[in-house]
C-alpha cells in the first residue's frame, strides 16, 4: 500500500489557499460533519464501497500521523498549539494507545477526540469517505454537470430555508437550517426577505443551524442596516492577513434597519450560525433568545491525502470582531433572554409583540396587540383550575356544549370542531386554534353557573344561558 507524500498535499493546500485568496466564500464554515476525499488504497481489505471497515496497521497509523501533523504545523491558526498536537499523538503511538485500533474510521474518531483534548477546537477534524461531498469543493473546480448536481441537492434542503411566515402581531419568521453560499442561495434569501420585509418585528431562528458559508451572512445582514458596517474580521494564518468583511450597501427589496430583531439559539447552533448571532448581538442590532450556542469561531480548510481516502479539516483562522476584539471560540455565544430552546420561539414572539406595543399609537391596534400577548402567555403557562370547578363548567349552553375529558375542558358548537380550552383565569379560557375567541363562565348570586359568555378580539360579546347538565 502507498500513501500520498507531503509535496501532494501541499500542491493541494495551495490549490486550497489560491481559493481562499479569490473571495469571501472562501472562508468555510462547515455543517455539523466531517467530511474527506476518497481514493482506492487505503487497504486491501476495502476495495469497494460497502465490502466493509477499512482495516489499517500500525505503520499506516504513522503514515496517518505524519500526514495530519503536516497539515496542523503548516495550516492550524495557532503554531504552538499544533506542535502540542503533534507531540501528544506522537507519544499515544509510542505508547502504544492505537496498536488495537485496526478499523481506519475507529482510528480518524480517536485521533480527532485526542487532537481535540489538546486544542478544545470542534471544528478539527478527521474522517474517511468513499468521495468528495460537493459542498466541500471550490466550486470553480467543478464541471458544469457537477455544479447542477450539487444546486440539486441544495435544492431539496430549499437552500437552508427551512420555513417563512407571518405571525401573529405581524411577526415575521424565518427557520433556517444551514447558510448556504449566496451565489447558490442569493435568489432564496432575497426572495425570503421579501416575504419579510413588511414585518412589524422579526425572529430568525438557528436553533438547528449548524453553519455553512460566511457569504450568507453578509447578504442577510445587509437587510438590517442602512449603510455598510463593518460586522466582523478574519486573521487566517496560511496567507497571514486579516481580512475585512462588511454588510452591502445594496439588496434586493427593501431594508429593515429599525425593526425589532430577534435571534433563536441552542447549544446546538455552531459556527457560521455564531457568527451571525455574534455579529448582531454585539453591534446590538438584535436579542438573542434561547440557550448558550456551540462555540465554533474558526473558519477551516480541508487538506485531502486522496491515496489513503483521509481528509483534515484544519481550523486556519480566527474571527475578530469590530467591537469586541475576539471571538466565540470555546464560550459560545450566551442569549439575551436564557430559556430552553423549546420554548425560545413563544418567548421571542411574546418579546416582538411588546416591542411593536412600545411603538404603537393607534388605541385599537394596541388593544389587538395586548389581545395576543394575553392569549399567548395563557397557552404558554395556563392557570391551574380545580377539577371539581372544571366539572361544574361542564355542560349544555344552547348550542354550545362544555364536556370534560381527561381533566381539560373542551368546547364544540353544533356542526363545528371540538376545541380544547385552556384556562387564563379561573372562569375564563382561551384556544390554541380559535385565537380571536374567549369564553368565560359567569355564575349567579348562588354560585351557580349560568350562562357562558362569548368574548371576541374586536371587543363584542354573545351569551349562551345553561340549558343542561
Amino acid at each position: 500500500m502507498t500513501i500520498n507524500s507531503i509535496p501532494e498535499s501541499r500542491v493541494t493546500q495551495e490549490k486550497l489557499l489560491r481559493s481562499f485568496s479569490a473571495s469571501r466564500a472562501s472562508i468555510l464554515f462547515l455543517v455539523a460533519a466531517f467530511l474527506v476525499l476518497s481514493n482506492p488504497g487505503l487497504s486491501r481489505a476495502q476495495q469497494t464501497p460497502g465490502s466493509g471497515p477499512a482495516t489499517i496497521d500500525a505503520k499506516t497509523q504513522l503514515m496517518i500521523i505524519d500526514s495530519v501533523t503536516s497539515a496542523l504545523d503548516s495550516n492550524y491558526v495557532f503554531p504552538d498549539k499544533a506542535k502540542q498536537m503533534g507531540k501528544f499523538v506522537r507519544e499515544q503511538y509510542k505508547k502504544g494507545i492505537y496498536k488495537s485500533i485496526t478499523d481506519a474510521s475507529r482510528f480518524a474518531d480517536k485521533l480527532t477526540e485526542d487532537l481535540r483534548s489538546i486544542c478544545q477546537d470542534k471544528h478539527l477534524g478527521i474522517r474517511f469517505t468513499e468521495e468528495i461531498p460537493n459542498y466541500m469543493r471550490d466550486p470553480d473546480s467543478m464541471s458544469q454537470t457537477e455544479q447542477d448536481q450539487y444546486v440539486r441537492e441544495l435544492r431539496r434542503s430549499n437552500f437552508g430555508f427551512y420555513k417563512v411566515e407571518r405571525l401573529e402581531g405581524n411577526v415575521g419568521y424565518l427557520d433556517l437550517r444551514q447558510f448556504v453560499h449566496a451565489r447558490w442561495a442569493g435568489a432564496t434569501a432575497v426572495a425570503a426577505m421579501n416575504f419579510l420585509g413588511a414585518s412589524d418585528a422579526l425572529i430568525i431562528d438557528v436553533r438547528q443551524n449548524g453553519g455553512g458559508e460566511a457569504s450568507m451572512i453578509q447578504l442577510l445582514a445587509s437587510y438590517f442596516f442602512d449603510e455598510p458596517k463593518h460586522i466582523n474580521s478574519f486573521y487566517i494564518r496560511p496567507r497571514n492577513t486579516i481580512d475585512q468583511y462588511w454588510t452591502q450597501a445594496y439588496v434586493p427589496g427593501n431594508k429593515m434597519p429599525d425593526i425589532p430583531l430577534f435571534i433563536l439559539t441552542s447549544s446546538y447552533t455552531f459556527s457560521a450560525a455564531e457568527e451571525f448571532t455574534y455579529n448582531l448581538k454585539n453591534m446590538k442590532r438584535a436579542t438573542i433568545v434561547g440557550e448558550n450556542t456551540g462555540g465554533g469561531a474558526h473558519p477551516v480548510m480541508d487538506v485531502f491525502y486522496p491515496s489513503i481516502r483521509l481528509g483534515v479539516r484544519v481550523p486556519m483562522g480566527r474571527a475578530i470582531n469590530p467591537i469586541t476584539g475576539t471571538n466565540w471560540e470555546g464560550t459560545g455565544i450566551a442569549p439575551d433572554i436564557a430559556v430552553p430552546q423549546q420554548k425560545a420561539l413563544s418567548v421571542a414572539h411574546r418579546e416582538a409583540i411588546k416591542k411593536i406595543m412600545e411603538r404603537t399609537t393607534d388605541d385599537e391596534g394596541k388593544k389587538q396587540l395586548a389581545w395576543t400577548v394575553e392569549t399567548m402567555s395563557a397557552l404558554d403557562e395556563p392557570v391551574k383550575v380545580d377539577i371539581a370547578l372544571l366539572q361544574r363548567y361542564a355542560g349544555k349552553y344552547g348550542p354550545r356544549v362544555i364536556t370534560l375529558e381527561n381533566g381539560e375542558l373542551y368546547y364544540q358548537r353544533e356542526g363545528r370542531p371540538k376545541y380544547k380550552m385552556t384556562p387564563m383565569s379561573q372562569d375564563t379560557f382561551v384556544f390554541d386554534d380559535l385565537r380571536y375567541f374567549r369564553l368565560r363562565f359567569a355564575t349567579d348570586s348562588g354560585g351557580q353557573v349560568k350562562e357562558i359568555v362569548g368574548i371576541y378580539d374586536d371587543g363584542h360579546t354573545d351569551a349562551s344561558p345553561r340549558t343542561a347538565d
